[in-house]
């Protein structure tokens, strides 16, 4: 049986603002001041990088605690690298992964291994099929 998540996003009128729900959390999308918006929530990329983040400590915490590995407050931070070379601007993500409690040279080559494995990591990786319709 296929598993289904959702999120609707409607661009309200008021510059680029839009509301998005999922399951029953409710999300402001906005741009900043200098991009047109007014600055009422995080934009489109920021919600990415969090996503991206949060996909990744959860999928490290579940595999510590499977291991029983006591690695603390883990912490992603993620950030978009933007890189001009001779074929165009390159876009890379950069994790850098810490955590609370010290981890061993072993813990850390598999943390690092399995921080990949994040079903968000792997969408962005090309692994999802995007089909877009107009209703």
């Amino acid at each position: 049986m296929a598993k289904t998540k959702n999120a609707a996003v409607v661009l309200t009128n008021k510059n680029y603002l839009a509301e998005a729900k999922t399951r029953n959390h409710f999300l402001t999308i906005d741009e900043p001041v200098a991009s047109g918006g007014d600055d009422n929530g995080p934009t489109p990329v920021e919600y990415l990088l969090t996503a991206v983040g949060g996909c990744v400590s959860i999928t490290l915490r579940m595999y510590a605690e499977r291991k029983g590995w006591d690695v603390g407050k883990i912490t992603v931070n993620v950030s978009q690298k933007e890189e001009l070379t001779k074929a165009g601007i390159k876009k890379s993500l950069v994790e850098e992964i810490s955590f609370e409690n010290e981890i061993t040279e072993d813990q850390k080559t598999k943390l690092l291994e399995i921080a990949g494995k994040c079903p968000v990591a792997k969408m962005i990786k090309g692994e999802t099929e995007i089909v877009s319709s107009i209703q």
